[in-house]
């Protein structure tokens, strides 16, 4: 059975993912900070399928040795594919911000990836099938955002795919998929009103994109159906951003 890790797997897209992985035949690793979102988790699939872990990937010492210790101390041999999902808003303007904030921000957002990716592509590179990873990034990277900590990690997380593919090609693709306004988030309710107004006012396909929208197209990306796609960026956006 294919092993996929999913981080910030509790609520929202990585929720959404973590249930279409399993519906696809998936074991799931599923690691987030909320406690009681994993637990939620744990109640919705089953237990033969799905391995929570509580972690915070602001912390060093969490996103340096987090893919080791699944081989080294939880025993797998091998890892299909990783989802870099874990992300945190604010949707506040950097004059807002303190330092703590954004040394936050950029650890969740941008950092953790760069230790997460390697470790998984090092281990995993000379597999004899390939691997897929799938970093979760935003409109924000690509058009800009008012919260510019959070439109600054994001577009680091598109340099960073483009990068990886180049870095750990042949045997792994690395992609990205770049969400819109996403409804049932907890990103979605720290959204200012304005912008939010403004995102809806841009879609050119009305109906809201939930969750599961954009998990359907990570599912892709760690198919074989897209086994000759690398270095990509998927806006799942509802076609407001034309690029």
């Amino acid at each position: 059975m294919k092993k996929i890790v999913i981080t910030g797997a509790a609520n929202g897209i990585g929720k959404a993912t973590a249930v279409a992985c399993v519906k696809a035949g998936y074991y799931v690793i599923a690691a987030d900070i909320d406690r009681l979102g994993l637990q939620t988790l744990q109640a919705i699939l089953p237990p033969h399928r799905l391995e929570t872990h509580l972690a915070d990937f602001s912390q060093a010492h969490v996103y340096q040795s987090f893919i080791s210790n699944l081989y080294d101390v939880h025993k797998h041999r091998a890892l299909y594919a990783l989802v870099n999902n874990a992300g945190i808003y604010h949707g506040k303007s950097i004059y807002d911000y303190t330092n703590a904030e954004v040394d936050e921000i950029w650890a969740v957002n941008l950092k953790s990836l760069v230790y997460l990716s390697k470790d998984f592509a090092r281990r995993e590179s000379a597999a004899g099938y390939s691997r897929s990873i799938v970093n979760i990034t935003s409109v924000a990277g690509e058009v800009g955002s008012m919260d510019a900590l959070y439109g600054a990690t994001k577009a680091g997380v598109i340099g960073l795919t483009k990068a990886n593919a180049w870095n750990f090609a042949p045997r792994i693709r690395v992609n990205a998929v770049s969400p819109g306004l996403i409804r049932d988030t907890s990103i979605h309710d720290r959204i200012p009103e304005h912008r939010r107004r403004e995102y809806e006012r841009q879609e050119i396909i009305k109906e809201p994109i939930q969750p599961d929208g954009v998990a359907d197209v990570i599912l892709f990306l760690l198919s074989e159906q897209s086994r000759h796609m690398t270095g990509k960026v998927i806006a799942v956006d509802n076609g407001a951003y034309p690029r």
